[in-house]
């Protein structure tokens, strides 16, 4: 907030000036929300500036880091999705949220940078991925894109696990894991 110290912000919002300080260098992990929201009291934030803060806490936190466990072949896939992205952007030029969403990914990611400099590009047709899930292990999946003959543009993605596999056995656990927690969760609910 314009016209404060980093002290004043800290005590409108019942922290230590040096736990602020750090707050204020992204140093967000393991921030309460009720630390976040004191900020947010504190600056006077906007719904917009809010929400900038809670995203930028949750990425600070880790949660981010789910989706690299969940691949073991990050890097590949990260590889293989920007250059999908790539090959959309070739296709639909114009499309703006497409022009806008690249130009984020640019502003917050080098790694993204970087795979999108590369300029590769690349169909999502048939291939086999990789997958770990915290309940259920390691899966090999094969996937297939489907093109929509009601709209070509549109693409469905067919995962299978090779039938007898470890695999199947694997995402049929996941199916009822899956299935078990949604029951659990309708009965706390009822």
């Amino acid at each position: 907030m314009p016209g404060l110290r980093r002290s004043e912000v800290a005590a409108l919002a019942d922290v230590s000036p040096e736990y602020y300080a750090r707050l204020e260098r992204e140093h967000l992990g393991g921030a309460s929300a009720a630390v976040l929201e004191a900020v947010a009291r504190a600056l006077r934030l906007d719904d917009a500036e809010r929400s900038h803060l809670f995203h930028l806490a949750r990425a600070a936190d880790g949660s981010d880091l789910l989706t690299r466990a969940f691949h073991p072949d990050w890097d590949l896939h990260a590889d293989i999705t920007v250059a999908i992205l790539r090959t959309e952007a070739g296709r639909n030029p114009h499309d703006r949220h497409l022009h806008d969403l690249v130009g984020e990914l640019s502003t917050r990611s080098d790694e993204f940078r970087t795979r999108w400099g590369v300029h590769d590009v690349r169909h999502h047709g048939t291939g086999t991925k990789h997958f770990t899930h915290p309940a259920v292990g390691d899966l090999t999946l094969t996937y297939e894109g489907l093109r929509l003959t009601a709209d070509p543009d549109l693409v469905l993605t067919v995962y299978t696990a090779e039938p007898g596999s470890p695999s199947e056995e694997r995402l049929r656990l996941f199916v009822s894991w899956g299935a078990t927690r949604e029951a659990v969760g309708e009965g706390a609910r009822n």
